[in-house]
């Protein structure tokens, strides 16, 4: 009759991935990611050159250019983590990625570090820009204050169907 003693899901908290300005993902400069054609999430102008995992997970995909980490939750969330717009270019560079696929990782734990100042003074943009890839799983998303953020601050709750 009354569901007091129910615990209520309040669905998987995700974390900042690097210490910077938090901005929705619509605000991104790449329509791929602004239009949500990969999926939703948010991205943040680093101030930081470490990056750090956004949940609990499994390391699905590392690009042999290291501009992009993919990490796969309990629940079946896919999430993309790309670093930078067009530093697929770079040819990895700027990272360094301290984890390989495969790998179990905890919400917070160092993932890759990234040389922001070399990013941009090729001209790119250095944004990090998490993704959720497979949104049919995804009943929504809180919405994203601008902000500075530190890494392992909740920045975002994805609420599953």
């Amino acid at each position: 009759m009354f569901n007091f003693f129910k615990k209520k899901n309040k669905g998987l908290e995700v974390v900042a991935v690097v210490d910077g300005d938090i901005m929705p993902i619509t605000d991104v400069k790449d329509d791929v990611f602004s239009t949500k054609m990969l999926g939703d999430g948010f991205a943040i102008k680093p101030k930081d050159s470490h990056i750090y995992a956004p949940v609990d997970g499994t390391i699905t995909t590392l690009f042999p250019t290291k501009h992009a980490i993919g990490i796969k939750t309990e629940k079946g969330l896919e999430i993309l983590i790309h670093l930078g717009l067009d530093t697929v270019e770079l040819e990895g560079a700027p990272f360094t990625v301290d984890v390989k696929q495969g790998d179990q990782v905890k919400k917070g734990q160092p993932l890759a570090t990234m040389d922001f100042e070399l990013i941009t003074d090729k001209g790119y943009d250095d944004s990090c820009i998490v993704v959720y890839t497979n949104m049919d799983i995804v009943k929504s998303v809180t919405p994203i204050e601008k902000g500075a953020v530190e890494h392992s601050q909740t920045v975002q709750t994805v609420e599953f169907n």
